[in-house]
């Protein structure tokens, strides 16, 4: 095994006392009051330094007993930006702590998942639901049954669970700052209408954000019919908010895939960007800053998503899917300002 585990060496290097640390490795934590995040912290260290493997190797169990086995995670499509950025980050969360990990794609379409749910214990120790993933009848059939899972990007506000989420909220008070000095005052908002639910909450940020300056800046949201290309319609909407009365100074894209079709549209319209007109993304798409006039956009925390998202899931499996404390997390993204949204004055 190599060097034996003091429980000092752990202590020292999360500047903890050695009492805090055998507290959380003998199951008793919660009866001290312990913060469920230093518990994760100390005992993702402790698998980090071997602790669990020198107790395996001695035939020992640990009482605060750590095999989680694999964990799961249900994405609702694997060409999604988001998931496609953090399911790496977090495959390499679990392998630094000898965890397994499996990724699953919910079809909306097909009717035999609900009747998967009740099997997942069978392969999974626990599980994450990504967005749209996350339905009412998974979420309350895996919470009834009391089994171990944490809901990624999606806020369930009538029922108390273990959240990660991107702080939208904060990220649309970046733009909307951004934006007011800049000194642009009509704001149109475009999201695609079949994706209008799942993004729902984004747009309300926003909207709630630029709200807060209604005397000075105009807002119209238009919600396109479809994300892959602006049809006679959506293209009816939009040009008559970029021409007066209204006239549109800046268009914020709800969604980074419509990006691309919105400039493809001002391109054949001849309008510049941002010189005719800005454009800010809500998410960031791939390609972004390589664009003519490359993108302004929020960046998602992806790195701190996944680690957090690791922490919770593992100590969910620890406490069985019993845990007393439930938490909303909430990471706040980064504003990437490029030169779509012009430049200061």
């Amino acid at each position: 095994m190599g060097k034996k585990f003091k429980n000092k060496d752990l202590a020292a290097k999360l500047g903890v006392s050695g009492t805090l640390v055998s507290l959380v490795l003998n199951s008793k934590a919660d009866q001290h009051g312990i913060k469920k995040e230093t518990q994760e912290k100390v005992l993702m260290l402790a698998r980090q330094m071997g602790y669990f493997d020198l107790l395996a190797e001695k035939n020992e169990t640990a009482p605060s007993e750590q095999s989680p086995g694999i964990l799961g995670m249900i994405v609702p499509s694997l060409s999604d930006l988001f998931v496609t950025g953090i399911t790496p980050l977090i495959q390499k969360a679990f392998t630094g702590i000898g965890v397994g990990f499996s990724v699953i794609t919910r079809d909306p379409d097909d009717q035999r998942f609900d009747r998967m749910i009740v099997s997942f214990r069978k392969f999974f120790s626990g599980l994450i639901l990504v967005g749209e993933a996350a339905d009412d009848h998974t979420v309350r059939t895996l919470r009834s049954a009391d089994y171990p899972f944490i809901v990624l990007e999606k806020n369930i506000k009538n029922l108390r669970l273990n959240t990660v989420c991107t702080d939208t909220a904060a990220g649309s008070r970046l733009i909307v700052d951004h934006i007011r000095k800049l000194g642009y005052k009509n704001v149109v908002i475009v999201t695609v209408h079949s994706q209008a639910n799942s993004h729902r909450q984004e747009v309300d940020d926003i909207t709630s954000a630029l709200s807060q300056y209604e005397n000075s800046l105009s807002v119209r949201v238009v919600e396109l019919e479809s994300g892959n290309a602006i049809n006679g319609s959506d293209f009816d909407q939009l040009e008559k908010l970029l021409r007066p009365p209204f006239r549109a100074e800046i268009i914020i894209s709800v969604q980074a895939k419509m990006v691309y079709q919105l400039m493809r549209m001002l391109q054949n319209k001849k309008l510049r960007v941002p010189q005719d007109v800005a454009i800010v993304s809500m998410e960031e798409g791939p390609g972004f800053d390589l664009i003519i006039s490359p993108i302004t956009c929020l960046r998602k925390p992806l790195e701190a998503i996944a680690n957090k998202v690791a922490n919770m899931v593992w100590s969910e499996v620890k406490n069985g899917g019993k845990g007393k404390f439930k938490r909303q997390v909430n990471l706040p993204p980064e504003l990437i300002v490029r030169k779509s949204c012009g430049t200061l004055k």
